[in-house]
Formats: structure tokens, C-alpha cells, sequence
């Protein structure tokens, strides 16, 4: 298979400024030197991305993958090694590159589409159409500075622009998580139309379902290196793994955590919790631990949810909630609803859920915690968000939230 993008030994190497020196007596005991430390972006990078494929760049923060697709992009030059493309290419890299803050967006756009290799009678016949793919808030600002636009009308027009000239590999970094769900759907819909149409998409994303869902292989990168490149699902394991061997992925709850969400000590005045009985504790646990922190699809899981009191209380309903990393409520219930009355609470007590299969697919849940009194729902006793958390791994070839039983037949 003939390939689009070849990059042999790629090395990036960064200089890193260290003291600067303002003073002429400094500057000529260094003899006007300024000490630099050297940051290795990329380290021996080998990497093959056939013609028509769509390949992820998976990593945190830090790891490269943004400099490799700038790499690949023309924008910056590896220190040692080369990247070979073929074909007309496109880029959408971060928010508001190639844009000039003082242009209008009707300005930019043709700007824009000089720069991709299209002539002024091109870009006018497709300007309608850039204008419909971007939106009508897009459309209604098009003759306004886009130093004016919110990041979400950068992300419309620059990826509306991107993708208007039919490129043969088109570059995408995460940006387009910048727009609203509704954009993503459509920007999604246009990446399936470029993948039937032949184009070779590069995407760098958090993102492991997109990975899943729109990607034939993919990559993981760790502090410039390598890690691993095959089908998505060896590769999201790879990168899941590879964040919790290194301390990276310890606690979905430390991405969620609610400052305000406090234990002891006052509460802020929104919760108006009474704190008569406090949340001590969260505890997770599930049949992988201590060799892993995060959960298998399927697998079972239990909430130990620890409460005290310094006085009795005749019994409590005790909430609990799964939201994804978006903060959307997966799943919620309480005590009472469940059929489980807690009874009466002394000191200390400990309430657990059992949940005998995770159905969740791969990602980060926060657990959410209430307790109110059994007498009077709007008594409020304590209220936490984000205590704890989980993260979920899934092999399953099936893209969304949860993982449900299927059988298909053909009659």
C-alpha cells in the first residue's frame, strides 16, 4: 500500500532560555551568553500512514503529538531525521492558527484559502458553502474581526476552511474539542465523508471512543518517545496503561474536583448543608485492584460510602451519582428508591452499592454523594462532588457509553 506520510527518525530538539541578564557587568562576565537547558520534544520517531488511512496520535499532555503533526505539517523542521507527505494537505492545528486578528473572517477565509493553493475565483465559489459548514453565528460575524470571534467561531470557520479544498491528507489537532456537540457531529460527519473520498487523516485527541470510532491505527506517545502503534483498541489499552504505571491516571476525581466540596469545616452557603452527618469517605473497589487502578468492562464494582455523626440521627437517604468526564449523570439512585433504608445512624456507618457489571465503555466517572434526612428531603446533611472516582477500559468493538449484550441475526 502506497504510503502518504513517512517520517524517518524524527528528533525535535527545544532550547529552553534559562537567567536572563539585564545588566552590563552580567552580560560581559558571561560574555552575553544565556544559559539554555535542551527539552527533546521527539525521540527517534519511525512512523508509516498509508494512503486513505486514518491514524490517531494518543498521549498526555507533553508528549509530542502536537509537535509530530506540526512536524508533518511543514511548520516546524525535525532536528534530525525527515517526514516525506504526498499529496495536497490541510491543516487545522490550534485555535486560530493561520488567522490574523485584525482581518474580518471574510478576509481571513481568503486568506486562508491562498495559503492552501486555491485561486480567488476557487475560494469565491466555495465561500457559500465555507459559510453553511461554519454556522449562522459564523455567517453573522464574516465581515467582523475575528480577534472578536469566541473560540468556538474560530474552530467553525478554521475547520470549515480546512476542509473546503478536498485535501488529500488533512491534519487535526484537538481543537475541534473547542466546539459545541452539535459542531463535533458535523465535523465527524465530514471526517466519514473525506474517509470514503480516499482522504489520509492524521487526528490528535484525548479522545479514546473517537479513536475507536474513526481510526484504522494509532499511536501512543510518552515524553517524545514511541510507545506503541497499532489497532485502536491495543493502542487505547497502551495509552491507559501506560498513564497509571507512570502516576498519570491515578484518580479521575482529581480532573473533577469541586473545591468548594468540602469536609470538614464550614460549607459554602450554595450547598446549605446542615453537615450533621458528614460524608468521611468514598471508597472504591473492584476485582482488579491492587494490580491495576482501573476497571475492566464488565467487571464488578462496589461504593463504600463512610458517614459520622456526632450525635444520633433516626436514619438517613443516601444518594450516589456516575457522571462522565463531560459531567453528564450516567447513572443516579439513592437509598430509599433502591429499597435499602439505612436505619438509624450512631457515630459511625458505612453504606455500600454493589454493582455486579459495569457496562460502562472507556473513560473517567466521578462519583457524586448526598445524604439527606429521611424525615425531610430538603434537610441536606452533606453534599459531595467528585470525592472519588474511576477509570474504565474497555476492548469491546463497539463505540459510546455503555457496552450492551448483542446478537445479530440474518434471516
Amino acid at each position: 500500500m502506497t504510503a502518504a506520510i513517512v517520517i524517518d527518525g524524527v528528533t525535535k530538539r527545544f532550547k529552553i532560555g534559562g537567567e536572563r541578564f539585564d545588566s552590563l557587568k552580567d552580560r560581559l562576565i558571561h560574555l552575553g551568553r544565556v544559559p539554555a537547558t535542551e527539552f527533546w520534544a521527539l525521540k527517534g520517531i519511525d512512523l508509516e500512514i498509508a494512503q486513505g488511512e486514518t491514524f490517531g496520535l494518543l498521549g498526555h499532555n507533553g508528549s509530542g503529538k502536537s509537535t509530530l503533526l506540526k512536524c508533518v505539517a511543514g511548520i516546524l523542521q525535525p532536528t534530525t531525521g525527515q517526514v516525506r507527505t504526498k499529496g495536497r494537505m490541510s491543516a487545522l492545528l490550534e485555535l486560530g492558527a493561520g488567522f490574523h486578528p485584525d482581518l474580518t473572517g471574510r478576509e481571513n477565509v481568503e486568506l486562508n484559502g491562498l495559503l492552501l493553493g486555491l485561486d480567488r475565483k476557487a475560494i469565491a465559489s466555495r465561500f457559500d458553502e465555507i459559510l453553511e459548514f461554519a454556522g449562522p453565528e459564523v455567517t453573522n460575524a464574516i465581515d467582523r474581526q475575528v480577534k472578536f470571534y469566541s473560540s468556538g467561531m474560530y474552530v467553525r470557520l478554521g475547520f470549515a476552511v480546512a476542509v473546503s479544498i478536498d485535501p488529500e491528507i488533512l491534519l487535526v489537532d484537538e481543537v475541534l474539542a473547542v466546539g459545541d456537540e452539535a459542531f463535533q457531529r458535523k465535523c465527524l460527519n465530514r471526517v466519514k465523508q473525506l474517509q470514503r473520498d480516499g482522504c489520509t487523516i492524521v487526528v490528535v485527541t484525548h479522545a479514546a471512543d473517537q479513536v475507536r470510532q474513526i481510526c484504522d491505527r494509532a499511536a501512543v506517545l510518552d515524553h517524545g518517545d514511541l510507545i506503541v502503534v497499532g489497532e485502536p483498541p491495543v493502542a487505547i489499552r497502551t495509552f491507559r496503561e501506560h498513564l497509571f504505571a507512570t502516576g498519570r491516571g491515578d484518580a479521575v476525581g482529581d480532573l473533577l474536583d469541586d473545591p468548594s466540596a468540602v469536609i470538614d469545616g464550614e460549607a459554602p452557603p450554595s450547598r446549605r448543608r446542615t453537615l450533621k452527618v458528614k460524608v468521611r469517605n468514598v471508597d472504591v473497589r473492584h476485582p482488579g485492584q491492587p494490580d491495576r487502578a482501573y476497571l475492566c468492562t464488565g467487571e464488578s464494582l462496589d461504593v463504600a460510602i463512610t458517614l459520622e455523626t456526632s450525635e444520633p440521627i433516626p436514619g438517613v437517604n443516601v444518594g450516589l451519582g456516575i457522571r462522565d468526564v463531560e459531567g453528564r449523570m450516567v447513572w443516579t439512585s439513592n437509598t430509599e428508591l433502591l429499597g435499602t433504608p439505612t436505619g438509624p445512624i450512631d457515630d459511625v456507618a458505612t453504606v455500600t452499592y454493589h454493582f455486579a457489571s459495569i457496562p460502562l465503555l472507556d473513560g473517567g466517572y466521578s462519583l457524586h454523594v448526598g445524604v439527606v434526612s429521611v424525615e425531610d428531603e430538603s434537610v441536606i446533611y452533606d453534599w459531595i462532588d467528585s470525592m472519588a472516582g474511576f477509570e474504565v477500559l474497555s476492548t469491546a468493538q463497539v463505540f459510546g457509553q455503555v457496552d450492551l449484550p448483542v446478537r445479530v441475526d440474518r434471516t
